[in-house]
Parts: C-alpha cells; sequence; structure tokens
C-alpha cells in the first residue's frame, strides 16, 4: 500500500508541476481544459498521499485546489464541449 500511495504523490506531484510549467511558458492557457485537468487529478493524487502520510495542512490546500478547478473545469467543457 505505501508503496502505491507513494507513486500517486509523485504523479501528482509531477501534474501539478508540469500544469504550472506549461503555464508558466505560455504552453497552455489556464483557461484549458489540460491545464484545469493536470491541477485537479494532481490535487487528488496529493490528497491521498497527503492523508495517508498526515499531512493535513497540505491535504488542506490540495482540497482547496481540487474544489477550485471542478467548477473551472465545468465551465469549459459547457462552454466548448468539444474542448476534451
Amino acid at each position: 500500500m505505501k508503496l502505491f500511495v507513494d507513486i500517486i504523490g509523485w504523479i501528482g506531484s509531477v501534474e501539478v508541476i508540469a500544469a504550472y510549467g506549461l503555464n508558466s511558458y505560455q504552453r497552455i492557457r489556464s483557461d484549458s481544459f489540460l491545464f484545469q485537468f493536470l491541477n485537479l487529478t494532481g490535487a487528488a493524487f496529493l490528497i491521498i498521499n497527503t492523508v495517508y502520510y498526515g499531512a493535513y495542512p497540505s491535504t488542506f490546500i490540495n482540497i482547496i485546489w481540487v474544489v477550485i478547478a471542478i467548477p473551472a473545469l465545468y465551465k469549459i467543457l459547457k462552454s466548448n464541449p468539444s474542448s476534451l
């Protein structure tokens, strides 16, 4: 179980950093499906990891990250269903 949680945590970290880096270098926009999807899944994976290890301040910030990403994804999909 620990190995699985560690792998999930690393994947989540890579996703969040990738979203930030791609956006910072104008490879993707912050209102793109990919940016929000990477943030949502990255944060969700990090929640699993931080809950497992009892790192609750990090869990909290990632829950907020997910709460921000879900409506943003909904808005993107509603305005442009072909954005997938």
